[in-house]
């Protein structure tokens, strides 16, 4: 059974002279130390084009391979990881949610990211969202604050039960409309009101990304609006893999002929996407599991990625 090791990353900053040091990121200097590292270990650094002749006709992986995978298309990837990967001549594959580059709207992840960061007192943040349910309750015929806390604050590896709580709530939990409320309002009470302007900071432009797939990288979709996939009606669905698609047609790529993958927001899937991305003849998906992604033709949609913190132990 071939396998290869698939790396994930979000945020690579110098995070300690950034605005926001507490924000969930890799510092630039440790993102250089992970390249030297998998060199000296003597890994393998492959490509989206090994991964696809090994599921699809059975090619041989070489020992101790490596995939670097960069999701949400942050100016630091252009601006820090594309220099080093150019300098090692490492191909990254980087994944793109489509309305915070056409739009120059802050994803309502990175909304909450920077609420969190910008708060250090998390039940400071949670009192606020109580009174925000208090005063929507009625109208949205919302549940009360204490089922709310039970349900969601379930800490895991990377975040206390408080943190957990509150992303689970805006990201997924609460309808979208109010949702959306909600995220807006500590957005602008905790960051800025500018949201345009932030977004241009925060995300790369398309010139950009059609610079770094001229020069050897893979572009790749992430959702139209960075939605849990598997939260959506099948037609909401169709419409995320349409509109990217689109996206990645219009910095140049030839979907058809030289195929596309996905890695899906927040790693949300089910099987009424999965037919989906068949039908559009997506290559392969990628999850947020951590494990060794497992290459086979049955398992193309499912593969597997450590998080960057797990580099040193793969």
């Amino acid at each position: 059974m071939q396998t290869c090791n698939v790396i994930m990353y979000h945020y690579v900053r110098d995070l300690k002279n950034s605005f926001y040091p507490d924000i969930k990121g890799l510092e630039l200097k440790e993102f250089e130390n992970h390249i030297k590292f998998l060199i000296k270990e003597k890994y393998n650094f492959i490509t989206v084009t090994d991964i696809i002749n090994t599921c699809t006709f059975g090619g041989e992986m070489p020992r101790k391979s490596v995939l670097l995978t960069f999701d949400d298309a942050y100016i630091d990837h252009y601006l820090n990881v594309f220099p080093i990967l150019n300098e090692y001549g490492i191909q990254g594959c980087f994944y793109v949610p489509v309305k915070a580059i056409t739009k120059h709207e802050v994803l309502d992840v990175n909304k909450i990211h920077f609420v969190l960061a910008a708060c250090k007192d998390k039940q400071v943040l949670i009192k606020r969202l109580y009174a925000l349910l208090d005063e929507y309750r009625k109208d949205y015929n919302l549940q009360d604050n204490e089922y709310y806390y039970k349900k969601l604050a379930v800490p895991n590896r990377w975040d206390t039960a408080d943190v957990i709580f509150i992303k689970r709530l805006l990201q997924v939990e609460l309808p979208e409309d109010i949702r959306n409320i909600f995220t807006d309002i500590l957005f602008k009470e905790y960051v800025t009101d500018n949201e345009v302007a932030f977004s241009r900071s925060l995300y790369m432009n398309e010139a950009q990304l059609k610079c770094m797939y001229r020069n050897g990288m893979h572009i790749g979709a992430h959702g139209y609006d960075h939605y849990w996939l598997n939260s959506l009606d099948s037609a909401n669905q169709e419409s995320e893999i349409i509109k990217s698609l689109k996206f990645l047609e219009r910095i140049g790529i030839d979907t058809e002929k030289e195929g596309w993958t996905i890695c899906y927001p927040y790693g949300a899937y089910d099987d009424r996407l999965l037919a989906l991305l068949k039908k559009y003849n997506c290559k392969f998906g990628f999850t947020t599991v951590a494990k060794k992604a497992v290459l086979t033709a049955d398992n193309i949609y499912k593969l597997a990625r450590f998080d960057a913190n797990d580099v040193y132990n793969l």
